[in-house]
């Protein structure tokens, strides 16, 4: 089943990257567009942005946790950090009219709703929602392409999401990710990546990543991630709640640069290329003389050996059997052995 979101087909050998905008924008569209601003400008194509509607996605009970990253309970930073619907609505618009994607994650059944509302090409599945299983039902029934985080999960509950996905027929893609603000790279663990492409054979996976440099999606560029995503700021400094774990714009132009790029060194195996013929010539050796030959001399290591360029008749692995053989003439230092020189 192909994979999209929107135009752009994922899983076909190119690395895309998904710009989270998040909640750093503190509930201000004006901000949020900001952000969005400065992120197309320096090459993203899709932005994705957190669709939170507190008071549905959360119990009373919320109001007494509070995130490790923080001091504030968990419900008041939704709830303060959120957009309201019209605002949403404004930013995926402004997107739009940018020619460029907007995708979000909805946190509860009504904040899908009104990304449906809004005709979202995709929806994206947060690591905190993957064992939600009624909610990933309810939203498998709007057919849209899925992009399922699984951070905090086993790889058995991710296989009842995908179960639940397979079910209604909606394409989707995996993504290994480790929800901890900012993540220690001993915990990213790129090899669960590996172990979701094994098990969930010829869907398009990757990695969210939640550390506070690149090297990780670097990496899981190199293993073959279809998608990375990671979270956006004009400066990982300033305070919000996802900054520490966020790429600034010269983070995401090395990011865009990177996908672009590390996907073509992987394919090929080890042979030399045809570009490589002409450095063959000069670079490998061919068995010379190194100091003067007389003829009928008997040919030892310290009269011939393997040495550029590599155009002589004789190749290193001749050497051995041209050792113990005599000259049939006079030969001089630094020239190329001939057939004809051997007895």
């Amino acid at each position: 089943m192909n994979f999209k979101i929107g135009k752009l087909e994922i899983g076909k050998g190119k690395t895309h990257l998904i710009v989270d905008i998040g909640i750093n924008h503190s509930g201000s569209l004006d901000k949020a567009i900001y952000f969005s601003d400065l992120a197309i400008e320096n090459g993203a194509e899709i932005i994705k942005h957190q669709t939170h509607i507190a008071e549905k996605e959360m119990s009373i009970e919320a109001k007494k946790l509070k995130p490790g990253n923080s001091n504030q309970n968990i419900f008041k930073i939704i709830n303060d950090n959120s957009l309201k619907l019209e605002d949403e609505k404004k930013l995926c618009n402004y997107i739009r009219n940018k020619k460029k994607i907007f995708i979000s994650t909805p946190f509860c059944r009504e904040a899908a709703d009104r990304l449906n509302s809004f005709n979202v090409p995709a929806f994206k599945i947060g690591s905190g929602e993957c064992n939600n299983y009624p909610l990933i039902n309810y939203i498998c029934k709007f057919k849209k392409p899925i992009i399922l985080s699984t951070g905090m999960n086993t790889m058995k509950e991710v296989s009842k999401s995908v179960s639940i996905i397979k079910k209604n027929k909606v394409p989707f893609a995996i993504l290994h990710c480790t929800n901890i603000y900012p993540t220690p790279h001993e915990l990213i663990r790129l090899n669960a990546m590996l172990e979701i492409k094994k098990m969930f054979k010829g869907i398009p996976y990757g990695l969210s990543d939640h550390s506070e440099t690149n090297f990780s999606c670097y990496s899981a560029i190199s293993f073959g991630a279809s998608l990375l995503e990671k979270h956006f700021t004009d400066d990982k400094k300033s305070k919000g709640p996802d900054m520490t774990s966020s790429m600034d714009v010269v983070d995401l132009r090395n990011m865009l640069e990177a996908c672009e790029i590390i996907p073509k060194i992987l394919p090929g195996k080890k042979e030399p290329v045809k570009k490589e013929f002409k450095t063959i010539k000069f670079a490998f050796a061919s068995i010379s003389a190194i100091k003067d030959i007389e003829k009928g001399e008997i040919f030892t290591e310290n009269n011939i050996f393997p040495i550029r360029p590599n155009t002589g008749y004789f190749k290193p692995a001749d050497l051995k059997r041209l050792i113990g053989k005599r000259s049939k003439r006079n030969i001089k230092a630094s020239t190329q052995l001939k057939k004809s020189d051997i007895y």
